[in-house]
């Protein structure tokens, strides 16, 4: 836009020949010009994302469209629109009254007319019904938070996720998406259990990550220029998910090329995935394997052990940390230390970890040197953007360029990848970065002829609209 092209120049022609590298920025941040701060903000390059699950960084019209793409492969999916009451009263029952839930074509035919009435087939969703199933996997809505997401989103999903062609063409998405805003590596965290074929036949998990490594060597991910590594998830409160622990760390060893790490994931509030639970089963597994280890910790709103617990556990890398400022021996521990904190400001808010961001830890962490890095979390049900992390961590907390830059090199430097791969993003990124500090200073930013692409968190907060 030519309004921010015109503020850009005007802030650089203020300090031409007396400021610092930096005076541009703060004078952009004084301008209170929130479309032109976006807008360098979405051109500045990008180090990586380290904490985002494939299947909630996927926006639902991207869901919608894989979905109905697989039908060429056999796959057909039905979603729930209606309720016919055609079960008896049963509160145990989480999952009959859940509108726009999917199941496919072998769920659907084992019900009866009644229930069947209840579906409708995806691909002939009305235009209302289209729009109803978009809105119900992203918090879109002021009454939606923690509870929506953890006990609706994923069961809305369901046999979705369970889809082996979705889960490759989210990764390539994904991929794509974060390349397109200037990131240059990027750790997914991926499913490799419970796939299986349009016929119900099982997908074993390392067939899963050969047709991840297949789909990753395709030209369109290759011309991304990233580089990429995956984490396993592991649903931490499952009863058997020390043996689950034991079958990942085996595939991950085995497929070191591309898996960087294990990451157990899932609610901390549910007691049963406490760290400690699986402290015997990774020092028995460490007698045999060297796998990377990053876990959700401290992603609840009241003080716990569990940050404390998984650096125990052998982690090196904290996801989320919120309660992490509780610990005041963790946080002198942290400082200037091994470990690595994934911020994900918007996720935080979404999901009523804080109230508003004058309660979030994240500056204070940043500003006592603790490592930290900004990450997406699931931007697909909060229809966010990496660029968005770093706007909302500018606009709220007032960060300077030097902490900007920080923030990329962090991701690179605590990356799960060998110290040649490290220090080659390392060196890109730098270099990245100098050409574009020296194209700002030199022409200010290019004229846009629009906002950059924004989504509904930006849009409906910041009105940062496209």
């Amino acid at each position: 836009m030519r309004r921010i092209q015109k503020i850009i120049a005007m802030l650089l022609c203020i300090f031409a020949g007396t400021a610092s590298g930096a005076d541009w920025f703060e004078a952009l941040k004084a301008s209170d010009d929130d479309r032109a701060l976006y807008a360098v903000l979405a051109a500045m390059p990008k180090g990586a994302d380290l904490h985002n699950h494939n299947s909630g960084s996927i926006y639902p019209e991207w869901w919608l469209a894989n979905a109905l793409a697989s039908e060429a492969r056999g796959y057909r999916y039905y979603t729930k629109v209606r309720i016919n009451n055609c079960r008896p009263f049963d509160r145990r029952d989480d999952t009959y009254h859940l509108l726009f839930r999917n199941i496919d074509q072998f769920d659907y035919d084992a019900l009866d007319t009644c229930e069947r009435g209840e579906y409708v087939a995806l691909r002939s969703l009305t235009d209302e019904q289209r729009a109803g199933w978009l809105s119900s996997i992203k918090l879109d809505q002021d009454s939606e938070g923690r509870e929506e997401f953890f006990q609706k989103h994923w069961q809305r999903l369901n046999a979705l996720l369970f889809n082996p062609y979705i889960r490759e063409q989210n990764l390539a998405l994904n991929l794509q998406a974060l390349a397109s805003e200037g990131a240059i590596h990027a750790e997914i965290m991926v499913a490799v259990l419970g796939a299986r074929e349009a016929d119900g036949t099982r997908i074993t998990p390392q067939q899963m990550i050969d047709r991840f490594r297949a789909r990753l060597l395709e030209r369109d991910i290759i011309e991304t220029g990233m580089t990429v590594r995956l984490q396993l998830t592991l649903l931490r409160f499952v009863g058997d998910a020390e043996d689950d622990l034991r079958n990942l760390y085996r595939l991950a060893a085995k497929n070191s090329d591309l898996i960087a790490a294990v990451n157990l994931v899932g609610r901390e509030d549910n007691d049963k995935g406490h760290p400690r639970r699986f402290l015997p089963t990774l020092r028995e597994l460490r007698q045999q394997y060297d796998v990377g280890l990053a876990i959700h910790a401290g992603e609840v709103d009241e003080p716990n052990d569990h940050v404390r617990d998984t650096l125990l556990l052998g982690a090196s890398r904290i996801g989320h940390g919120l309660n992490l400022i509780t610990d005041d021996e963790v946080m002198l521990l942290m400082r200037n230390g091994p470990y690595l904190v994934e911020i994900n400001l918007i996720s935080n808010l979404l999901l009523e970890y804080v109230v508003d961001y004058s309660q979030h830890p994240f500056p204070e962490y940043l500003r006592t040197d603790i490592p930290v890095a900004l990450s997406t979390d699931d931007r697909g049900m909060w229809d966010s953007t990496l660029t968005d992390e770093f706007f909302v961590a500018v606009r709220e907390f007032n960060l300077n360029w030097r902490e900007v830059k920080q923030l990329h090199i962090n991701s690179l430097t605590y990356a799960f990848v060998d110290d040649d791969v490290k220090q080659r993003l390392i060196d890109r990124h730098t270099q990245q970065m100098r050409e574009f500090e020296a194209k700002i200073q030199r022409d200010g930013l290019e004229n846009p002829e629009r906002l950059p692409d924004t989504r509904t968190f930006i849009c409906a907060r910041y009105q940062l609209c496209d």
